[in-house]
């Protein structure tokens, strides 16, 4: 059985729309790999909710067998590799299937970090796995933190990320606060982050979350005296925020990501009174009252509603066109920069 359908309308959007215009070779700067078995039930009870439903709803967990299938499944004729960290918990045991599996693939991988965690600890275990980073979550931010106050250091704390520089380490950055990009206190902790650690290899995850036009502000005239930052669009359909970042900071400082297992996802996503809804087809994903964010279409919409990732690269492709970027601008976001990036912390840390 396969591991998820592909509709004719799936190969349609792909053969028309895609294939062409993506280069043969892609890497993906942004994947979850984990296994359910491994995640420690106990480890969230009790613990504040910070974080939506929705993407919990399209997979249980996602071993290295069915990245690489979905991979298969959705790009067919493309090389696809994958940068990936671990998801949803069981920390140790997922870093260390993470670590394993990039030994069994040939993928790169972060290990995914922990605020309570000394410096030490974190470069060790990045050693001992073979890993290029770290990544982490608001969500592990001291508990009585209420979630519109989380800020950076409250789950990235400067001793990390002091080691990272030193070690010229890859850090993703998944921004907190409900101003997303453009909450102040997110920008400027950004710009601390880059004056004092000048070597961190640093990545603004999903551009800042702006996954509408009003989440953009004036981030950009801002992050513009940060000349060396990267952003993924990973998971992100708003056409104006991926035009936005690669007109400030060009296609040499954009990355392409998915955000897989989610972007298996069957959604189309509308920006409706300042936030973002994913139609999504009916009883797919359960009760869509379960999340302000999910909205049952028709079945006869239905049919037309082809997976998160194709609508994804579907947006990145409309700001190119109006950019005017060329094919060697868009094989540069999809892969030449992603493996620039990964090889420059590889040398950096291992030498």
């Amino acid at each position: 059985m396969a591991l998820f359908e592909v509709t004719d309308y799936d190969r349609q959007v792909y053969e028309t729309e895609l294939r062409d215009f993506l280069p043969d070779r892609i890497l993906d700067v942004h994947t979850h790999v984990w296994l359910d078995r491994l995640v420690d039930k106990k480890e969230n009870a009790g613990k504040p909710k910070r974080a939506v439903t929705w993407p919990s709803l399209v997979a249980l967990d996602d071993p290295i067998e069915d990245l690489q299938e979905t991979y298969r499944l959705m790009f067919p004729g493309k090389e696809v590799r994958a940068l990936m960290f671990t998801s949803r918990g069981g920390w140790d045991a997922n870093n260390a299937y993470v670590s394993e599996s990039s030994k069994k693939s040939g993928f790169p991988a972060l290990y995914y970090s922990r605020p309570d965690q000394t410096a030490d600890e974190v470069e060790r275990k990045i050693r001992e796995g073979g890993f290029l980073g770290i990544k982490s979550y608001l969500s592990l931010s001291p508990a009585y933190l209420p979630e519109a106050e989380i800020r950076i250091f409250d789950f990235f704390p400067k001793a990390q990320l002091k080691r990272m520089d030193e070690m010229g380490a890859i850090v993703m950055l998944h921004i907190p606060r409900h101003g997303r990009l453009k909450d102040p206190v997110n920008l400027a902790q950004i710009m601390e982050i880059k004056k004092e650690f000048p070597h961190i290899r640093l990545i603004i995850a999903h551009i800042g979350r702006a996954y509408t036009r009003g989440d953009v502000g004036n981030a950009f005239e801002v992050l513009d005296g940060a000349p060396d930052l990267m952003y993924d669009f990973c998971a992100n359909c708003c056409e104006y925020a991926i035009t936005e970042v690669l007109r400030h900071a060009g296609p040499k400082h954009v990355m392409f990501g998915t955000d897989m297992p989610i972007l298996r996802m069957r959604t189309r996503r509308i920006e409706e009174n300042g936030t973002y809804i994913n139609l999504v087809p009916p009883g797919l994903y359960g009760d869509p009252s379960q999340d302000p964010h999910l909205r049952e279409v028709s079945a006869e919409e239905a049919e037309h509603i082809t997976f998160f990732a194709y609508e994804e690269l579907l947006a990145f492709k409309r700001a190119c066109k109006t950019l005017g970027l060329t094919k060697q601008d868009v094989e540069d976001i999809m892969y030449n920069n992603a493996v620039g990036l990964i090889e420059g912390a590889r040398k950096s840390i291992y030498g």
